[in-house]
This record gives structure tokens, sequence and C-alpha cells, in this order.
């Protein structure tokens, strides 16, 4: 668990880690800062969920963000929306493009089923992982639980439906070096799960790590000015800037 962007808006200081592949992570991001989500070796997933840091009831909700822009895939552009119609981020730059919103995330049984029983006893930190056991290790921290767990976004996998209905994942979508940017406009709490998408065919467990690197440049340095901005867009980043006018009073 790490403060990222939380220290005086003045002090410029950066932060950078990596996520192993199979791990857990968390981080409390202040809103007016830039974070850079990186597929260091390719083919890699990171699940991950965004929730309020001012009041944990409010998350991320898939279906505004896909019907905001009309579109399943986030891209550059795409604005993250909470339950409240409040925008968390928006994807200011994306070399990748069309990360998937509607795979969801691994589970134990869903693992053991793909990649057979791998224990901590037998494999110490060699042993299967799954998303959903990550994120209630980490949703723990904050008094959050398995009811807080939502539909999560998968960066670096790509998901399409066919004619069909079926779900089709795309292979070797994601190449070393692959990056998407977030300008963060709420206080956000990020939890995030280095683990296998559900639908990867790969039939050895072979999770990759995540690079996150994150700087605070302050909302009057907002990379946003540069994007067009729908009018469903523009009323969800008032409704995110009154939320905050409000808090100080």
């Amino acid at each position: 668990m790490v403060s990222l962007g939380m220290t005086d808006k003045n002090s410029g200081k950066n932060f950078s880690t990596t996520v192993p592949g199979g791990n857990h992570y968390s981080l409390i991001i202040k809103r007016g800062t830039r974070l850079r989500i990186t597929d260091i070796n390719g083919n890699s997933n990171l699940s991950t969920l965004f929730y309020n840091v001012n009041n944990m009831t409010e998350r991320y909700n898939m279906a505004d963000t896909i019907k905001s822009q009309r579109n399943i895939h986030i891209q550059s552009g795409t604005a993250l929306y909470s339950d409240m119609g409040r925008i968390f981020c928006m994807v200011i730059s994306d070399n990748c493009g069309g990360h998937d919103t509607i795979g969801g995330m691994t589970n134990s049984v869903i693992v053991e089923k793909k990649y057979g029983i791998a224990t901590y006893q037998d494999f110490r930190n060699g042993m299967h992982r799954n998303s959903q056991d990550g994120f209630l290790i980490e949703l723990s921290k904050y008094g959050l639980g398995k009811r807080d767990i939502i539909p999560n976004i998968n960066f670096f996998s790509r998901l399409t439906v066919d004619l069909d209905g079926k779900l089709v994942f795309h292979e070797n979508f994601s190449q070393a070096g692959s990056s998407v940017e977030l300008f963060f406009m709420m206080n956000t709490l990020m939890v995030v799960a280095a683990c296998q998408h559900p639908s990867d065919p790969d039939e050895e467990y072979n999770p990759k790590p995540i690079s996150l690197t994150g700087w605070y440049c302050g909302l009057q340095d907002s990379p946003i000015r540069d994007l067009l901005l729908s009018d469903r867009d523009n009323r969800g980043m008032h409704n995110t800037n009154q939320f905050y006018t409000m808090m100080e009073y």
C-alpha cells in the first residue's frame, strides 16, 4: 500500500514501482496526478478497480464508462466514471488502445481449472494467484471486502464480441513497452492485480509484471484541456469539480 502524490503540491515528488506478475497492489492517488502504466514484457494484464478516497461507497462504474463513449474499449480520451456521475481519471495517452472493460477477473476456481493447483506451502512465491483474491487482500486494508468488488478494467488485454455474440480474446495484443497514461480528477484508491486475463488461452501460468510511474502536476497544468470532450464528459468534469468545491466548505 503506497500513497502516491499525497505530499505537498509543490514538492514535485515522483513515484515509480513494479508490480510483479501475479501480485496485487494498492495506492492512493491525489487528484492532479499523472500515472503511467507500462507493460514491461508484453502480453501483460492489469486488473484494476477505483474507489473515491473521500467516500469509499463511490466506485468505478463500467456501464457509465461504456455509455459515455459508446465503446466497450478504453483508449485515449476515455473518461473513467464513478457510479455517481463523476470522473476518476481521463486516459490522456495510450499507445496500445482498446483495453478491456467486460472480461472480468480470475478467481481461484478459474486458475485451478486452467493451470492446476500450486499452493504457497509447496511453491512459496511461485504459487498460483488470482485477481479476485488479490483484490480482497488489498481491499481489506481499507475496511472493504467481497461486496465491494465491482466489474473491473483489464489494461493491456483486448476482448471483442463476434457476430455470434461470443467473446474473442486477442492474443499478442500488447507489446513490450506499451503504456497508458491517466490523469486523475479525484482522490482515488486504485487497486490492481497483475494476473492473467480470465479469457487468456495460454495453458501456462505466466503472469507478467507491470510498471507504475506517477508524478503530481496539479490541476492548473491539466493535460485534459488538450482533449476533445463530449458534452457528457464536460458534465462529468463539472460534477467532479463541484464535489471538491463543496468539500472546502
